[in-house]
Order: structure tokens, then C-alpha cells, then sequence
């Protein structure tokens, strides 16, 4: 397959730019992979197409303020990975500018050495200083590009997290998981449909847009990724086991037996591909030829997938990070 093979029309007013009050509000597109039917909800009612023993895996990473800008000279960086030891990698604004041996100033006690380009078009860069608080007081949250502002809002820190994020490291959100509210993990759990937890920090690898046209030469970045043992105990109990987001399904279809540990993937899901370990999605809607959408097509067909984004711009869905859902059984 090609890349053109996942394009689709999207009009650009379709494309959320804020989230929703209510976080469980947003409207959910459920298709049946055996059936082919679609059908459409709300999220609020996901309990009434689970049922006793099923198992939601969340991604409980939680995204860093990773935007930030240095002073002295004045440079946007979005930090992408902790490579340890106050080494990080990065995108760097105005890239040309951002020169092997040169040192970007954030603060009086903290500066950054730019030591070398990274696989990615950036740069890996030598913190020294307290970067953990500069972010804390001036790092900004790292929207995606499509949500057009001059400066992401207040709320967009907490907004742009879901409720149960506590490992930090995401510079991209898990969106899938935003529509959830504790309430609602609360009642799916009293009605038989419990909740695990694993950690995959979401970095390049996600959402790095793929500019081949074959497919076969696209490199995905590799992103970490840990598995509890109480995850791995909860799968093999469930009856079905319900994927919230697409990293998710990255994190577990990477490994060739189920058990707990961390790791690192690299994983490039698209058609043909055997799940082992996922049963069912939730995600939300992806841009046109990215590696996510590839990945819902390997797991519920192409030719359904692309029906069903039709369907979700003729009803006017909202997409992406801040937008609506689909539920794929």
C-alpha cells in the first residue's frame, strides 16, 4: 500500500481547536468490524457497548509542559525525549540557527548546549540547571500545529491531560483517553467492566508525518513504553480487552508474549497485520496519511475505515487531538 491509499477530505473547520466543557460530552462513531455497521452515540454511553469482563487499557503518561523558549538568543523548542543526565532531544525553531556548539540561554541558572542533530531534523541539547522548575514556571503545553493559536490558554495544561496521567514524560497527549472522566471509570467499574494502566511517553514516533509515498521506508522514532504486572494479570482475565488509543496498541502488540517490563518500540502498524492482544479500539479521528490512521485501518480494514470517516465529516464530527471519537468492536 501507498500513502495515498489513507488520504481522505477534511474540511478544515472540522478541526477542533478547544476541547469540549464536558469531557465525556464528545459524540462517538461506533463501528462494528464483522457487520460493517456504523453507528453513532455519544461518548457518555461507552458502558452500553462493553460489557461484564471487559477490560479498558489506558495510557496513564502524562504530557510535560514541553514547549518552551530561550531568551538569549530567542528559540522555540518542544522537547521531545529525556536521553538522561540533562540530555534531551528537540525541535528547534528557527532550526538553521540552532548550531552544533552553540548555547541557548533560558535563565540564569539555566542554559542549554546544543551538542549534535538528531535523526528527526533536531537536535540533541545539554541542559544545565534546574529544567525541571524552568518548565514548571514557563513551559507552555505542546499543542499540536493544527490547533491554530498564538499561545496555548491556562487551561490547556490541565485540559490537555487526561484524568489519570501520573508518569511524566508525553510531549504529545494520549487523546483517546481525554474523554474519560474519573465518574465514568467509576460506574464502568460497578458494572463489571474494569480498567489497567500502562505508560508509553508519546513523543515524534506518533505523531512524525510520513513523507514517503512507500510505506516500506518509513522509519518510525522509537518511543518507551512500561507494562505492570497487574496489567498483564487483568489481560489475561478479561474477556475482551478494549485499547484506548492507538499507543496503547502500539505498547502491547509489540511484544511477542504478554508480560510485564519496560521497552522501547518502534512498531509501524499498518495493512496487513495480526493483532494478538487487542480486541477492541478506542481512538480518536487522525490526519489524513499518518502512521495512526494506517494503524486503525490495519485493525478494522481500510475500506470501513475510510467509510467511516466520510460518515464523521458528512455528520460534522469534530477531530484530532481536541475533537470526537470512534469506538472500533
Amino acid at each position: 500500500m501507498k500513502t495515498s491509499d489513507f488520504d481522505y477530505d477534511l474540511p478544515p473547520e472540522l478541526i477542533a481547536q478547544a476541547p469540549l466543557a464536558d469531557r465525556a460530552g464528545s459524540r462517538m462513531l461506533v463501528v462494528n468490524r464483522a457487520t460493517g455497521q456504523i453507528q453513532h452515540d455519544h461518548f457518555r454511553n461507552l458502558g452500553t457497548h462493553l460489557r461484564p469482563g471487559d477490560l479498558l487499557v489506558l495510557n496513564d503518561t502524562k504530557v510535560i509542559p514541553a514547549r518552551i523558549w530561550s531568551s538569549d538568543p530567542v528559540r522555540e523548542l518542544l522537547l521531545i525525549e529525556n536521553l538522561g543526565n540533562g540530555r534531551w532531544s528537540a525541535l528547534v525553531k528557527p532550526l538553521k540557527k540552532a548550531k552544533r556548539g552553540s548555547v541557548l540561554k533560558f535563565a540564569d541558572d539555566v542554559q542549554a548546549l546544543v551538542e549534535t542533530e538528531t535523526d528527526f531534523g533536531g537536535r540533541v541539547l545539554q541542559f544545565t540547571g534546574d529544567l525541571t522548575a524552568f518548565l514548571a514556571a514557563h513551559g507552555a503545553a505542546p499543542l499540536p500545529p493544527y490547533i491554530k493559536r498564538s499561545a496555548p490558554d491556562a487551561g490547556d495544561l490541565e485540559r490537555y491531560q487526561t484524568v489519570f496521567a501520573r508518569q511524566p514524560g508525553a510531549v504529545a497527549a494520549p487523546t483517546a483517553g481525554l474523554h474519560f472522566t474519573s465518574e465514568l471509570l467509576r460506574q464502568l467499574d460497578n458494572s463489571g467492566v474494569a480498567h489497567a494502566f500502562l505508560t508509553l511517553h508519546v513523543g515524534i514516533g506518533t505523531f512524525r508525518p510520513v513523507k514517503t509515498e512507500n510505506l516500506e521506508e518509513h522509519k518510525m522514532h522509537a518511543e518507551r513504553f512500561s507494562i505492570p504486572a497487574a496489567t498483564v494479570e487483568a489481560m489475561s482475565g478479561a474477556s475482551r480487552v478494549i485499547a484506548v488509543g492507538t499507543t496503547v496498541v502500539r505498547a502491547l502488540e509489540s511484544l511477542r508474549e504478554l508480560r510485564a517490563g519496560d521497552g522501547q518500540t518502534n512498531l509501524f502498524i499498518r495493512p496487513p497485520f495480526q493483532f494478538r492482544y487487542v480486541d477492541a479500539l478506542l481512538t480518536n479521528f487522525h490526519l489524513p496519511r499518518s502512521t495512526l490512521l494506517m494503524l486503525v485501518c490495519a485493525f478494522a480494514s481500510r475500506e470501513l475505515v475510510l467509510r467511516a470517516y466520510e460518515e464523521a465529516v458528512r455528520e460534522r464530527y469534530r477531530f484530532f487531538s481536541y475533537g470526537d471519537c470512534m469506538l472500533v468492536l
